[in-house]
């Protein structure tokens, strides 16, 4: 399918010799159709920016991410989050597809029906038929983050700011704490 994207946005479905919106270019790809985007003036490929804009425009997944992912994700450099959506985002899709995959196959012969699609939202890797877990892509190393703008002093004006410092040292105590649990149980 290919598809002419001019100065004013509009998209034109050259198979179908028609204007299109952003919404049946989503439906098209829905349906199975390969798109190719480009240019009307220069033919440059426009295919990744047009598939970014339905996921962030047309299915609103701006507004699923969290403020806090979307500030690191803008704080990043364009190499590391190339790495981050290339690698996690790659991978944290094929987990989810097997585990959906398994569960719905598990379901169809299990009794408990629903049940088993419960237990693959609520425990990952659960999906394997007879209860096995399915095997899952091991998860690739994560890259740097760039470090929270250090906290402000406490002032007259925040009455609490003692307090709020003190479960932020307990917040990094639990997470230092529970990062060494973790450690030794890969071991």
């Amino acid at each position: 399918m290919l598809v002419k994207k001019y100065g004013n946005r509009r998209l034109y479905d050259t198979d179908e010799s028609r204007y299109i919106t952003l919404e049946e270019l989503a439906d098209a790809i829905r349906r199975g159709a390969e798109p190719r985007v480009v240019d009307a003036k220069t033919n440059e490929d426009l295919t990744h920016a047009t598939l970014a804009q339905i996921l962030v425009e047309g299915r609103g997944a701006g507004r699923l991410l969290p403020s806090p992912l979307l500030v690191q994700l803008v704080r990043l450099g364009d190499d590391a989050l190339a790495e981050f959506f290339g690698r996690y985002v790659t991978w944290a899709l094929e987990v989810y597809l097997q585990v959906k995959g398994g569960a719905v196959a598990l379901g169809q012969i299990s009794p408990f029906g629903g049940l088993v699609g419960g237990l693959g939202r609520v425990m990952p890797g659960f999906g394997g038929f007879g209860g096995m877990p399915a095997p899952m892509p091991p998860m690739p190393p994560m890259p740097p983050m760039t470090p929270p703008p250090p906290a402000p002093p406490p002032t007259a004006a925040a009455p609490h700011a003692d307090d709020l410092a003190a479960l932020r040292r307990e917040l990094e105590a639990l997470k230092r704490e529970v990062g060494g649990a973790r450690g030794k149980k890969k071991r």
